[in-house]
């Protein structure tokens, strides 16, 4: 690595609204536009992680110029156009500016990737944010922070995706004194919960629960140090919060059901400690999930309780929606047909509703197809197969292609409502489909789902492609 001395700071001028960037988008929404920007990358050979999260920032022109990735798909995207026409500055006048805060200790030197035109990246910069898949270095103050997910063995693509990040404490960096954290620990932070969402959303959660683990460690030896302002110290405790819901989920998702719980508990009394109702409303959510697929129902129907009251105040139908998707499943696993009817029909009012600017960035996820997908699995708990099939059919054929897991998981439940609903051929051809998935996606979960439809197809095995499935599915490698 070569090194370069840093210039000093420019003076702080807030940012300028990117109006053309906003014109650009239109009608629509900050997700359904991201979602755009991912179909745009994919069709060049690209791979960019955009979310409603990123569009926000563009627009409020945090960003004043993006990363050569996300130039690409722009300008793919609006041909004929320049950078300048999309409101973006020009590269060479942001190239090389450091985007720290006037309270935050600026660091000595910055690291730069040899072929990399002489320009200097930190961690956090306003004009290049960095993508999952992008090899970019940061700050030498932050090493602490960013030594984790360790590029090793590359048994499965989201492993491999993990080793750019470094993010973690290792065993040296443990033994060095705390120091002060930095807007750019919180923006390594928040990235770090991005990435996991990413690749869980493409891969599942089995081969990344491990590797999360370090991360997590780092993300709270944090919240020990000093930070260097209210603001900062804000969003460390909403980042290791997040963070530790993250972890929570590839814990939950992979069956490590009490190490979920401890997660999410952890999330929680996080967010009771920073005061933080968007936090506490989120663990909340996952501690319903689980409690449900735990076979606590009246826990879940309690939990998803607590969170409404959480979010309440938040100003956001579409949370408010899944939350009551996350009672009515609760209400399901009691067999109370009425409280789940109830719950379904404010789901169904509250999602109508639309998306708001107090969405999260975490519910980029909940659209109709995951709706679709919840009602489903009430429908299934309570016994109603055909009702169920058809929210399943509806949810896979939704989904959007980059939600590989979640395609994989309504398949699942779909071949699943099918054999129980006494349609094992169309079950059969349902599960062929999802095993085609499990190279891609690795889920316990999914897995668990299968195997109990093979168990349900095995007294069909003469009927139309139920022994090719059974014969496939019994030489398909289980999960550790």
């Amino acid at each position: 690595m070569a090194s370069s001395t840093v210039t000093p700071p420019q003076p702080d001028r807030p940012p300028q609204p990117n109006l053309a960037f906003r014109r650009l988008r239109g009608q629509r929404s900050p997700a359904e536009f991201a979602a755009a920007v991912r179909r745009a990358a994919r069709e060049i050979g690209e791979r960019v992680s955009c979310d409603a999260r990123y569009v926000h920032r563009v627009e409020a022109g945090e960003i004043r110029c993006p990363n050569y990735a996300y130039e690409r798909v722009f300008l793919h995207m609006f041909p004929g156009r320049t950078l300048t026409d999309l409101g973006f500055a020009p590269r060479s006048s942001v190239r090389g500016r450091r985007a720290r805060a006037a309270g935050d200790a600026p660091p000595s030197r910055i690291t730069s990737p040899a072929g990399a035109g002489n320009e200097t990246r930190g961690a956090g910069e306003p004009y290049d944010t960095q993508d999952p898949y992008e090899t970019h270095d940061n700050y030498e103050e932050s090493d602490v922070l960013r030594r984790a997910f360790m590029t090793g063995g590359g048994a499965t693509v989201a492993a491999a995706s993990l080793g750019p990040l470094g993010f973690a404490l290792d065993a040296a960096a443990a033994q060095c004194p705390v120091r002060r954290a930095g807007a750019s620990d919180a923006g390594a932070l928040e990235e770090a919960v991005r990435r996991i969402r990413l690749l869980d959303d493409r891969h599942g959660a089995d081969g990344l629960y491990r590797r999360a683990a370090a991360p997590l460690r780092a993300a709270y030896a944090l919240l020990d140090a000093a930070a260097t302002r209210q603001a900062t110290a804000d969003r460390l405790y909403s980042g290791a919060g997040e963070l530790a819901i993250s972890v929570g989920w590839l814990a939950h998702d992979s069956g490590r059901f009490d190490d979920a719980r401890s997660h999410y508990a952890e999330a929680l009394a996080t967010a009771r400690m920073a005061g933080d109702a968007a936090l506490e409303a989120h663990a909340f959510c996952n501690t319903a999930f689980l409690a449900r697929d735990a076979g606590r129902p009246r826990e879940a129907v309690r939990a998803a309780q607590a969170a409404q009251r959480a979010a309440r105040p938040l100003g956001s139908p579409r949370l408010m929606s899944l939350l009551a998707l996350r009672e009515a499943g609760g209400w399901a696993g009691l067999a109370d047909r009425v409280g789940c009817e109830q719950a379904l029909a404010r789901a169904h009012a509250l999602y109508e509703r639309g998306r708001a600017e107090a969405d999260p960035e975490w519910m980029s996820f909940y659209g109709e197809a995951e709706l679709e997908g919840l009602e489903a699995q009430c429908w299934s708990a309570l016994g109603d197969w055909p009702r169920a099939a058809r929210h399943a059919r509806r949810a896979a054929e939704l989904q959007d292609p980059h939600f590989a897991r979640n395609i994989a998981l309504y398949t699942a439940e779909l071949a699943d409502d099918l054999a129980r609903g006494g349609r094992p051929d169309e079950a059969a051809d349902a599960g062929m489909r999802v095993l085609d998935l499990l190279g891609e996606v690795q889920s316990s979960r999914v897995q668990t789902m299968l195997a109990g439809t093979a168990r349900v197809l095995l007294p069909h095995r003469r009927a139309s492609g139920v022994s090719a499935f059974l014969e496939r599915h019994a030489s398909v490698p289980r999960t550790a």
